[in-house]
């Protein structure tokens, strides 16, 4: 097979093109920043192509030849930039690319959303059918592009799958390796009593679920969620992390009004200097949103589970970070 990947010098993006490639198959990687490909560059079957997916004049030539395309790319964690953004990447450049992807001759558009268009998960765990709150430019992006993507699928009768990932953690994650290393140094503090739900899913399972995504007869239409295993309370994740680093648990609490404040001033910041702060509203999400999901759907109909266990995945990551040291 010849597949497309878009984003793929993310972190899921080259785990995905790894596998792909060990599996045989040719890919053409599709990322701004192509630096976290380097290692698989040698490939014969790899090729890479640096630059932006809304760009038709560079991308198109390349689109045809291709069986399917896994999209990943989405404008994400640029806190400092306006809704517009957000919307021209996530949904308007994303139905168009999704059209050219068509009109190119790919067979299957495998879109990569995210459970984040559920905004505060209601009444844990939730399903494909829950009501979706968003809240935020990102989330509300995200839900709209699927809901294009889903739409410009019915009317033009284009296979596309729609996959929403739990918090995918692993080797390679900037976001995991901060985590990581603020319990590690004693920095981490849980926002309220540390109740609040996660639902992670280790980073080669969700590869694992995309590639299903791909090839399953039975997906094409459908919305599907990803999640590991098992949910946990974030206390519960933060106490896992210490153990397998062998330090204190964590145990600073600060109250949610203070938490809030100080992420209003830390964007200020942002937006009038441009250096991203350790900090936001976006990032509060993770500490204060419930995020628990029901994962039958995927199982049922792909015969899709995720295998590994938060234990196992939280001892890979970490040894992952322990070996790469200053340099992961």
């Amino acid at each position: 097979m010849r597949y497309l990947v878009t984003g793929a010098g993310g972190f899921i993006g080259r785990h995905l093109v790894a596998a792909l490639l060990r599996g045989g198959h040719e890919v053409t990687a599709v990322d701004l920043d192509t630096g976290g490909l380097v290692a698989l560059a040698a490939s014969p079957k790899h090729t890479i192509l640096q630059g932006d997916f809304t760009d038709g004049a560079l991308l198109d030539q390349h689109l045809p030849g291709h069986d399917a395309c896994f999209h990943l790319a989405a404008a994400h964690l640029e806190t400092s930039r306006g809704s517009d953004h957000f919307w021209r990447v996530n949904v308007t450049g994303t139905l168009d690319f999704a059209r050219r992807c068509h009109e190119a001759g790919i067979s299957r558009f495998v879109h990569c959303s995210s459970v984040g268009v559920f905004g505060a998960v209601r009444n844990p765990p939730a399903d494909e059918e829950a009501e979706c709150h968003p809240d935020i430019a990102y989330e509300k992006s995200k839900l709209a592009g699927e809901q294009a993507v889903v739409a410009y699928a019915a009317q033009a009768d284009f296979e596309v799958v729609v996959v929403r990932p739990g918090w995918v953690y692993g080797p390679h994650c900037p976001r995991t390796r901060k985590l990581f290393r603020t319990i590690q140094k004693g920095r981490f503090f849980f926002v309220g009593d540390g109740h609040t739900l996660r639902h992670p899913i280790f980073v080669d399972d969700i590869v694992d679920g995309l590639i299903v995504a791909a090839a399953h007869q039975r997906a094409p239409g459908q919305i599907f969620i990803m999640a590991g295993p098992e949910w946990a309370t974030l206390r519960e994740l933060a106490n896992q992390i210490a153990s397998s680093l062998n330090v204190s648990a964590p145990k600073i609490r600060l109250p949610y009004p203070l938490v809030w404040a100080g992420c209003i001033v830390l964007e200020g910041i942002e937006k009038v200097s441009g250096r991203e702060m350790p900090f936001s509203r976006r990032s509060l999400k993770f500490f204060t949103n419930d995020s628990a999901f029901v994962t039958a759907k995927a199982r049922e109909m792909l015969g899709f589970e995720a295998k590994t266990s938060l234990a196992a995945g939280l001892a890979a990551t970490g040894n992952w970070i322990s070996a790469a040291g200053n340099k992961a």
